[in-house]
């Protein structure tokens, strides 16, 4: 992560976070519950900014400066509200294509996952507030760019997103080795979100139980698993294919503000 997208201070952080900006994260020093640390939580609280408490030495490896117990990170781009993503989607006539990615970790394969996406047409990424990778500059830099393209909507919880794309009429399709049905011999033709995993362990088992659907790729090899951004592009790819042979239009998203 570039020194460009941190910031530390307590006021430093309160401002940040008070200022509009998009803050991916914060860490704070446990055991620090001073007057301004009370006033930084009540912001971050305030703004919905997630924030968790950490060990000293933690914030003296992210940075050599005076922390005074507070760092955080700041977003390389603007979150976007999911449902007018959806919204104009159909109002387009198209049936909506998003991805939901669940505690991908890696910047870089984030990075790279986001630029397939954007290649293919989807409209937007989906991740969660918490356990997922920060979307920072070296993120953008890894997409070639395509963040500064592709919606990213961070939720705070993807379990109740899945329930609000079903209300919406799009299937969640949960890509996993524990599926019996192999991706190609299932319906993907119609509005779709694909699910993927973490790279350590894939799906969260609560989230696997309630997709709507279960695909695997198939393999053929020794190695039980590809990597989470070649999996994403199989996977993207394979939908794309049978929305193109039902001549669905390809995507057409709103420029990303």
């Amino acid at each position: 992560m570039e020194k460009s997208d941190m910031v530390y201070g307590t006021r430093a952080v309160i401002e940040a976070a008070r200022s509009g900006r998009q803050v991916e994260k914060v860490f704070l020093q446990a055991g620090i519950n001073n007057d301004l640390m009370k006033e930084l939580v009540s912001a971050l609280k305030e703004h919905g900014i997630p924030f968790s408490w950490v060990p000293a030495e933690k914030l003296n490896r992210l940075t050599s400066k005076n922390h005074q117990g507070a760092v955080g990170f700041l977003s390389a781009v603007q979150y976007a509200s999911l449902q007018p993503i959806i919204d104009h989607a159909y109002s387009e006539g198209r049936t909506p294509f998003l991805l939901l990615l669940d505690r991908i970790t890696d910047v870089r394969n984030f990075g790279a996952v986001a630029r397939t996406c954007e290649c293919a047409g989807l409209d937007a990424i989906v991740i969660e507030e918490k356990g997922n990778a920060p979307v920072t500059s070296d993120a953008i830099k890894t997409s070639a760019g395509a963040l500064h393209h592709l919606p990213v909507c961070r939720v705070k919880s993807l379990k109740q997103t899945m329930k609000e794309l079903r209300d919406n009429g799009i299937q969640v399709v949960a890509c996993t080795e524990k599926a019996a049905q192999d991706i190609y011999s299932a319906d993907l033709s119609g509005p779709t979100a694909l699910l993927l995993g973490s790279e350590e362990d894939g799906i969260a088992a609560p989230l696997l139980k309630d997709a709507d659907l279960l695909v695997k790729i198939p393999m053929r090899g020794k190695i039980e698993s590809l990597n989470i951004s070649v999996a994403a592009g199989v996977a993207i790819y394979e939908t794309l294919r049978q929305k193109s042979q039902k001549d669905v239009q390809p995507a057409g998203r709103p420029p990303v503000s």
